[in-house]
């Protein structure tokens, strides 16, 4: 994956311009910190990199450094964890991004790595964040970025609920 130090990060681009700013706030994932309400560093991340449902060129290169963050402690990492990887390929898909030639194969692979890490992160965990997100990463690591779109609008049991009962009186 790209270099924390690589001059790259000046070349790539965000939500609000070049993404220097970027490596500082993916090295301190490496501490698994909550996300909750505004928290850094998933506020300035989430608000650079998946802003609006956009993505940009620092997101591909971010993606492999959230996944790697994860794969250090799995059971211990809050949902962001999964949902940032998942959402960035949602809105990668859908907005059909090219993603830039010498970035791919590590955003790939950080994808695809997700399945097992949900796997791993998974025992003792029923709360519905982790299992929207969890489960979305899960879809957008095999292509089915629909479905897990509509996981993560899941928001609460009531609306999953909800869903059931419409797609029953189809």
């Amino acid at each position: 994956m790209l270099s924390l130090e690589s001059a790259r990060w000046l070349e790539l681009e965000h939500a609000f311009g070049h993404a220097s700013d970027i490596p500082p706030l993916l090295r301190r994932l490496r501490d698994l910190p909550s996300s909750i309400g505004e928290s850094e560093p998933w506020f300035s991340l989430w608000s650079a990199l998946a802003h609006q449902g956009d993505v940009y060129s620092a997101s591909f290169a971010a993606v492999p450094h959230v996944v790697d963050a994860l794969a250090s402690a799995p059971s211990k990492a809050d949902a962001s964890f999964f949902h940032f990887p998942a959402w960035v390929e949602i809105c990668r898909a859908r907005q059909e991004t090219r993603i830039p030639t010498d970035l791919a194969a590590d955003y790939v692979a950080a994808l695809q790595r997700l399945p097992a890490l949900v796997a791993e992160a998974t025992p003792g965990r029923n709360d519905l964040d982790f299992a929207a997100c969890a489960t979305a990463a899960v879809a957008a690591a095999l292509g089915q970025h629909a479905m897990a779109e509509v996981i993560l609008k899941m928001s609460s049991p009531e609306l999953a609920l909800e869903v059931l009962g419409w797609l029953d009186d189809r």
